[in-house]
């Protein structure tokens, strides 16, 4: 826990940008009833029948200081999936980067050994080395920032029913914009010094 505090203490460095990481799934549905639209005085009513249509994965990469975000939606959430974020991640969107902080949580899949699944070692080693690794102790997944966007994005965006992936990443794609567009960032206020008094429970006694 103290190692991401510590992480997100640090001042923006624009050559060691600072990324969160987290997944989550989507339930994807069909109507089986065209929906009643609104009225005045009468929201939208939706049928309390449908159909199931999969489930896709969306991958959550949030860069807090920077105020960027990007969502990749994928039909699964295994260790080549991951690995390809993280190789998008690294060479599209911060190629300029000298290293890249990468904050996540111990999900089994989020390792550096996934790289080696997906890729040749030489180049799974390569982009070992672009990051630095930080990971969110077990059962304090909400020390990782980019399940909070995750909760905006459910909110904001994920919060009724979408019928298909083409839908769902042309969804996404158009809150991701209009974030990224005001430059929306997170204002961390939680510390070492606090997680020493309110968390004390949790530290060793002598």
């Amino acid at each position: 826990m103290e190692d991401v505090l510590e992480v997100y203490q640090r001042p923006r460095d624009p050559q060691r940008p600072l990324v969160c990481l987290d997944e989550t799934s989507k339930q994807l549905i069909v109507e089986t009833r065209a929906p009643i639209p609104m009225k005045p005085g009468q929201p939208a009513r939706h049928d309390y029948e449908y159909e199931r249509n999969g489930v896709a994965n969306l991958f959550m990469l949030f860069a807090p200081l920077e105020g960027w975000r990007h969502v990749k939606v994928t039909d699964r959430h295994a260790a080549i999936d991951y690995a390809l974020v993280l190789k998008e991640l690294s060479d599209v969107h911060f190629a300029n980067a000298d290293k890249i902080v990468l904050v996540q949580d111990n999900l089994s899949t989020h390792t550096k050994a996934s790289l080696y699944q997906a890729f040749p070692a030489a180049e799974a080693r390569r982009l070992v080395e672009r990051f630095e690794w930080h990971y969110t102790p077990k059962h304090g997944s909400w020390l990782d920032m980019a399940e909070s966007e995750l909760g905006v994005l459910a909110s904001q965006c994920l919060d009724r029913r979408i019928p298909n992936k083409q839908t769902l990443k042309k969804e996404v794609a158009a809150w991701q914009k209009h974030r990224n567009k005001h430059h929306a960032k997170a204002n961390w206020q939680f510390t070492t010094a606090d997680a020493r008094v309110k968390l004390k429970n949790l530290y060793p006694s002598f």
